[in-house]
């Protein structure tokens, strides 16, 4: 009767052990009907997969025609969100669906999207013209990025701009040899201006070599822009640029010095 009640327990308790690690999906929109001109959130909360592959997102438009599809990071967390502020939504129903590749479960929701009358000369003349003496300088088309970090550091700082600025940026950084390291995304400011701290470090970045930083935006990544930036041991690597200046500051001191000691010591006795 013991041998009967300690092989039940087991069974009872593998079965709650892998239900606990059942893998789940949940997605939701931030509101069931918007205007055409709204924004609308999208997110959801994922387990027991890998943080490092995105949660794949589907929207399909009230023609039944894929209207967005963006690839969404997952946080320390479990969660994923993303804003969708295109410049408008045509009327109807839109179906939203969520996946990942690490399992097979699906998640889906929708909302709707009514008319709304588009008002024109929204912003007068004069605010017009004081905003653009406010505006910073921006680029005319793609994007512009750049890298910053101090040496030995294990967090990158990526800044740029960019001119497409009612879309999210998703920045995708590969190892030396093309490996998925990690995947962030970002929201353009009102100029498109930009910024997010990346860290490194970690099994992810045991590689040491040139890593490759990619912004993507766009549904089809319309604009895309590449930077590297050198690993090794887990930590940023300094520019050469800087170490050689280094060096060659000390070389130059080293040889004046050297080259005042010949001089006393040839100066001729009297």
């Amino acid at each position: 009767m013991l041998k009967i009640s300690l092989f039940m327990l087991i069974i009872v308790s593998m079965i709650s052990t892998s239900a606990f690690a059942e893998k789940t999906l949940e997605l939701e929109v931030s509101s069931e009907e918007i205007n055409s001109l709204d924004s609308i959130w999208i997110s959801g909360k994922i387990t027991d997969v890998s943080q490092f592959k995105p949660v794949k997102i589907r929207i399909i438009g009230p023609d039944g025609a894929l209207v967005f599809a963006p690839q969404l990071a997952i946080e320390d967390n479990g969660e994923f969100k993303k804003l969708l502020n295109p410049p408008s939504f045509e009327t109807g129903t839109y179906l939203v669906s969520a996946s990942h590749d690490d399992t097979s479960i699906t998640a889906s929701t929708q909302f709707t999207v009514i008319a709304q009358e588009i008002s024109r000369n929204i912003i007068p003349e004069s605010i017009q013209e004081t905003v653009s003496e406010k505006e910073p300088s921006i680029i005319l088309s793609g994007i512009s990025m750049t890298a910053d970090a101090v040496n030995g550091s294990d967090v990158i700082i990526i800044t740029g701009n960019t001119s497409f600025r009612n879309s999210d940026i998703t920045l995708i950084v590969n190892s030396p040899v093309g490996n998925l390291i990690t995947i962030a995304q970002v929201t353009p400011g009102i100029y498109g201006d930009f910024e997010i701290q990346i860290k490194v470090g970690g099994p992810m970045w045991k590689e040491d070599g040139m890593y490759t930083i990619t912004a993507n935006q766009g549904v089809s990544s319309e604009h895309k822009k590449s930077i590297q930036v050198e690993i090794k041991d887990g930590v940023v690597v300094p520019e050469f640029g800087v170490v050689a200046s280094l060096v060659l500051v000390i070389s130059v001191i080293s040889i004046i010095i050297v080259s005042s000691k010949t001089k006393l010591f040839i100066l001729p006795k009297f």
